[in-house]
């Protein structure tokens, strides 16, 4: 018989996750933001069951980072196994066969000719860290560019480049000195107010036009970083001829092209770099989340050429560590294997069926998304594209009460970002509990 999902048996949360919240609230930090009080027991694919029972839905996949779903039997199988060999022996020192093969492997996955290396992390904002100096090791050039909306990470050279929200830097500072932030290509919300495609894509242009016209040579900067998709800035595309155009003009004035596929990457996308889908080849790639199917791994990968820096410039302890490196091997055969096409053809049928919700709710302003990275903004209203954050809160709020989970971005973005094992008949279940939700919401038009 199978399981119900979503299955909702108590008021949320239960008399279990109480105590477990409480004591949270009791002993851990303040800057957990904590969305929901989901007390986790156990998952398994899309599933997650709470302490006292209760079955989600998850379309929110611990942040794209559960890509293979919850404890995937191959993925447990070669963690358990590398486990019963040894935990750990440090790869800056000494040598393991998973440690290359992987390496080996993500060279080859990605596409293009260019002879590449690898430097593995613990994390996305460790990769961040690692490519910011790599960059600027490399080139010797001062400056950087970032974009508006980004977001990097929340480690101090990671922060430096992030622009996302204000919260996230305040009383931060100093920052990385040289860091430069320009908007990105956010057609729904152009921040030029010109109209795609008579504005000969201007936010490309930009960097060029204006900043290196003003601030710095383009010969002073050493790397342009951007995301090819925006995650946490709202699960932004831009037009189709924005990286292209961002390329030239590096790669012209000697510019490394750092593309952040912390979020993006790993299939998400149908293609295992995001930015495959805009016909470019980066510089230097940096990975992260679903890399090792929620084991702690991120990777640095860069065209040979750049990666110079002598031995013992940069290290880490626990980087590329056996067990994760072990899941890592696996969810990439899983990834070819038809994991990728999957997220292409679920990722298609999601995105059809939330277009088709915008034609029935005012409230919906943008559907946007490829694969399975899909955004859909809420405004109050159409024509005055007024962020309906109040609302945003309210619907994931609702959503969870019913057993989806999803998570906010942006100002008032919803993003769907689930597994890439999920399946049509969970597609659907989810779109049919979210446009409940609005629909309650909208009819409402207050808190639960």
């Amino acid at each position: 018989m199978a399981v119900k999902v979503p299955d909702i048996k108590t008021p949320l949360p239960g008399k279990q996750a109480r105590k477990v919240v409480a004591k949270d609230r009791r002993y851990t930090s303040s800057s957990y933001i904590k969305e929901y009080p989901l007390v986790i027991a156990r998952g398994k694919g899309a599933m997650v069951e709470d302490v006292d029972g209760n079955r989600f839905l998850d379309f929110m996949a611990g942040i794209a980072v559960n890509i293979t779903g919850y404890s995937h039997p191959k993925v447990v199988r070669a963690v358990k196994k590398q486990a019963e060999k040894f935990f750990h022996i440090c790869s800056t020192d000494f040598y393991y066969e998973s440690f290359s093969n992987l390496a080996e492997r993500l060279v080859k996955m990605w596409p293009g000719e260019a002879e590449r290396s690898v430097f593995f992390t613990n994390s996305g904002a460790e990769a961040i860290e690692t490519a910011i100096k790599l960059v600027r090791y490399h080139t010797k050039r001062p400056y950087i560019i970032s974009f508006l909306g980004s977001f990097h990470g929340r480690t101090m050279g990671a922060l430096s480049l992030t622009a996302s929200k204000a919260k996230q830097r305040l009383h931060f500072s100093s920052f990385l000195p040289g860091v430069h932030h320009v908007p990105y290509g956010y057609c729904y919300r152009c921040p030029y107010h010109l109209t795609y495609d008579s504005c000969g894509i201007y936010c490309a242009d930009a960097i060029e036009k204006v900043v290196c016209q003003t601030l710095m040579s383009p010969r002073e900067i050493a790397a342009i970083f951007v995301e090819p998709i925006q995650g946490e800035g709202g699960y932004i595309l831009p037009p189709p001829e924005f990286h292209q155009k961002l390329k030239a003009f590096a790669e012209k004035n000697g510019i490394i092209y750092v593309v952040d596929e912390v979020q993006s990457g790993m299939g998400r996308t149908g293609k295992f770099l995001a930015i495959e889908n805009y016909g470019v080849e980066p510089d230097v790639v940096v990975l992260a989340k679903g890399l090792a199917s929620g084991l702690p791994l991120g990777a640095v990968i860069s065209k040979k050429k750049f990666m110079t820096w002598k031995a013992g410039t940069h290290g880490s302890t626990f980087g590329g560590n056996p067990l994760a490196c072990e899941a890592s091997l696996v969810t990439l055969e899983l990834l070819e294997k038809g994991l990728m096409a999957n997220a292409a053809r679920m990722g298609r049928r999601l995105l059809n069926k939330l277009k088709k919700l915008k034609k029935e709710f005012p409230m919906i302003g943008d559907v946007r998304g490829l694969g399975l990275m899909i955004g859909v903004e809420f405004v109050k209203d159409r024509e005055t594209k007024e962020p309906a954050v109040k609302e945003v809160h309210e619907i994931a709020q609702q959503a969870f009460h019913k057993g989806l989970l999803l998570l906010p971005c942006g100002d008032s973005v919803i993003r769907f970002c689930p597994p890439l094992i999920v399946n049509a008949r969970e597609v659907d279940t989810a779109v049919a509990i979210f446009a409940d939700v609005i629909r309650s919401v909208q009819k409402e038009g207050r808190p639960i």
